[in-house]
């Protein structure tokens, strides 16, 4: 996923701004991710880790995604301590959330 021939071109995020927007995802996973499972192949479940203005930060950077890449859908569900994020896609892009999950596997390790 470091190679940018990975996005999808209904990204409508522009090209510089893709790397920032990875390395606020890919920070967010490496501070918070608690766990990462697959209810199905085009889902994709974390827990992450609450505080002082995670749900917010979570909620915004989902909003945001959502905006740019339309064929995400994100829910935001807060817990005890722990904030929940589903992202789903569509068939087609089942490549794309196979991807985004090699990713914060990689990135959520503590």
């Amino acid at each position: 996923m470091n190679d940018p021939a990975w996005v999808p071109q209904s990204c409508m995020l522009p090209t510089e701004e893709r790397p920032l927007r990875v390395a606020e995802w890919d920070e967010l996973f490496a501070e918070r991710l608690i766990l990462l499972s697959r209810p199905g192949p085009l889902r994709l479940h974390l827990d992450l880790t609450g505080g002082p203005g995670i749900e917010e930060r979570v909620r915004d950077m989902a909003e945001r995604e959502g905006c740019c890449c339309s064929f995400f859908a994100f829910a935001v569900t807060p817990g005890e301590g722990l904030i929940g994020l589903d992202i789903a896609v569509d068939q087609q892009h089942a490549a794309v959330l196979a991807a985004l999950a090699a990713r914060i596997a990689a990135r959520g390790r503590r």
